[in-house]
């Protein structure tokens, strides 16, 4: 990434996002600050500097989806798109109401896909794409069956778009983020966590699979 590339970050409230902004910010790029909670993302958007900031509802697909040209205007054009957007949910498959199903798939599918199909005509060759599945996606557990599809799909869906994007020179990066030490199971639309492992250090993980794959321009997965 060079000094001063122009950076959408969807998810911005989030742990993750929230901690890929500011270390973006610190190495020299122009952050466009975007999630669900308005009033965060305005103390965020401060503390970094005065970013431009937009809240977003991820059921609003085409909202979603106009991220991309706002945060193109709002910087003055587009290198780098970072997703950081989804919601945990667990238990047996006949314990899960469908209105939490629909939540898990909107949110960790849906609207990530929208985003990203929203940014790809306004972002600038060589691009990156950089978003966030989950472990999940390679070891499901039991009890994450919605979940865990939902966060499958979402992987499926952006091994066809590396693919595509590839004549372009736009580097899509499925970030399968570990295991975080950061209480995000804990907030899981339905259901708890099973037993876990202890977590990754959050600032570490989003160091290695997020902000230095941006960084480096990013490489495709084999």
């Amino acid at each position: 990434m060079t000094v001063g590339a122009k950076v959408l970050v969807a998810g911005a409230t989030g742990m993750v996002g929230g901690l890929a902004a500011r270390m973006l910010v610190e190495r020299g790029g122009s952050i466009a600050l975007a999630g669900r909670d308005a009033q965060l993302l305005e103390e965020r958007s401060k503390l970094l500097g005065g970013r431009p900031y937009r809240s977003f509802d991820a059921y609003d697909l085409d909202g979603c989806a106009a991220l991309g040209p706002w945060a193109a205007q709002a910087l003055g054009g587009l290198d780098v798109v970072v997703v950081a957007v989804g919601v945990a949910g667990f238990g047996p498959v006949e314990e899960v109401p469908e209105a939490a199903a629909e939540h898990l798939m909107t949110v960790n599918a849906l609207a990530p896909m929208a985003i990203v199909r929203g940014a790809l005509p306004v972002l600038e060759a060589a691009g990156v794409v950089v978003v966030v599945t989950g472990a999940i996606v390679d070891g499901p557990l039991r009890g994450t069956a919605d979940y865990t599809a939902a966060k499958s799909a979402l992987a499926a869906w952006l091994g066809v778009v590396e693919r595509e994007q590839r004549t372009r020179g736009i580097t899509v990066v499925d970030v399968r983020m570990p295991h975080l030490d950061g209480g995000f199971a804990d907030r899981a639309v339905v259901g708890g966590p099973p037993k876990l492992p202890r977590g990754a250090d959050p600032a570490d993980a989003v160091e290695r699979h997020v902000v230095a794959p941006v960084l480096a321009g990013a490489v495709p997965r084999g």
